[in-house]
C-alpha cells in the first residue's frame, strides 16, 4: 500500500451516543438496495474493513462477536468470498487472502485486538481500489468510530469506488461529527449507504450486515429465501428493492 500522507486533525473528544431512529435505518436499507450486486457469473467479492483503534475498545468484544455471525451468514448462503483489512497501532494495515470460509475469518478477527493509533481509512479505500481492479467486488463494509484524514483524499477514493461500481456501506459506532461527516460524504460519493449506532442498536447492526452479506452473495433470491425462513434484516432490505 502507498504510504499515507494524510493530514490528520486531532479526533474529537467523545460523546454520549444516541439512539438510531427508524428513519435513519429506513433511509439506509433504501441507499443499500439501490445498487444490485453484479457477479458476471462469478463469485460475489466482498470486503469487510474495521477499524482496530483504541477508541473502539469498549464495543470491540460486541463487534466481534456479531461480525463473526456475519461470516457465518454470508459463507450458509455460498457463492461469497471475503477478505478482511484493518488497521491499528503506529501505521499497522493488514488484509487478509481472500476467503470462502467465513468461519474462519471470524476466528481471524476474534484474534485482534485493539492498540492506540489514528485512523488509516484512505489505505483501506486504496486496497479496494487495488483488488477491484483486479477483479470486481461486490460491496465494501466499514465499521469504525471516527475519522483523522483528509476528507478530502477520502471522498476522491470513494467517488473512484463508486465509479467501479463499489458501495460503501459504513456502520458508525458514536457520534463523532467529523467522522458522520466524512462517512456520510464517502457514502454517498460510493453510492452504498451509512448509518449511525450505537450499543443499544446491536441487534439491528447485525441483521443489517447480515443482510448485506447475503445480498453481496445472492442477490434478490437470496434474500427472499432468508426473509421466507424468518431472518428480520433480509426481509427489511428485501422490502426496500423495487
Amino acid at each position: 500500500m502507498a504510504k499515507n500522507n494524510d493530514h490528520t486533525p486531532a479526533r474529537t473528544a467523545d460523546q454520549a451516543p444516541a439512539a438510531s431512529s427508524r428513519g435513519e435505518i429506513d433511509a439506509f436499507l433504501a441507499r443499500a438496495s439501490a445498487t444490485a450486486p453484479s457477479t458476471g457469473g462469478g463469485r460475489g467479492r466482498l470486503i469487510f474493513a474495521l477499524d482496530a483503534t483504541m477508541s473502539r475498545q469498549p464495543t470491540w468484544d460486541r463487534a466481534c462477536h456479531i461480525q463473526a455471525e456475519m461470516f457465518a451468514e454470508a459463507a450458509s448462503v455460498g457463492g461469497l468470498d471475503m477478505q478482511l483489512i484493518y488497521f491499528r497501532g503506529f501505521g499497522e494495515c493488514r488484509a487478509s487472502k481472500w476467503i470462502s470460509d467465513g468461519i474462519r475469518l471470524g476466528e481471524m478477527m476474534t484474534r485482534i485486538d485493539c492498540r492506540a493509533g489514528r485512523t488509516q481509512i484512505s489505505k483501506v479505500l486504496a486496497r479496494a481500489l487495488e483488488e477491484t481492479r483486479k477483479q470486481p467486488v461486490q460491496a465494501l463494509v466499514y465499521v469504525g468510530d471516527a475519522m483523522e484524514e483528509n476528507i478530502d483524499l477520502l471522498g476522491e477514493r470513494a467517488g473512484q469506488l463508486g465509479l467501479l461500481k463499489v458501495p460503501i456501506f459504513i456502520f458508525q459506532e458514536r457520534r463523532d461529527p467529523s467522522a458522520t461527516r466524512a462517512f456520510a460524504e464517502m457514502a454517498r460519493l460510493s453510492n452504498g449507504a451509512h448509518l449511525t449506532l450505537d450499543g443499544a442498536a446491536s441487534a439491528e447492526l447485525a441483521k443489517l450486515l447480515k443482510a448485506v452479506a447475503v445480498y453481496a452473495a445472492g442477490g434478490r433470491k437470496a434474500l427472499a429465501d432468508r426473509s421466507a425462513r424468518g431472518d428480520g434484516g433480509a426481509r427489511l432490505l428485501l422490502e426496500k428493492l423495487s
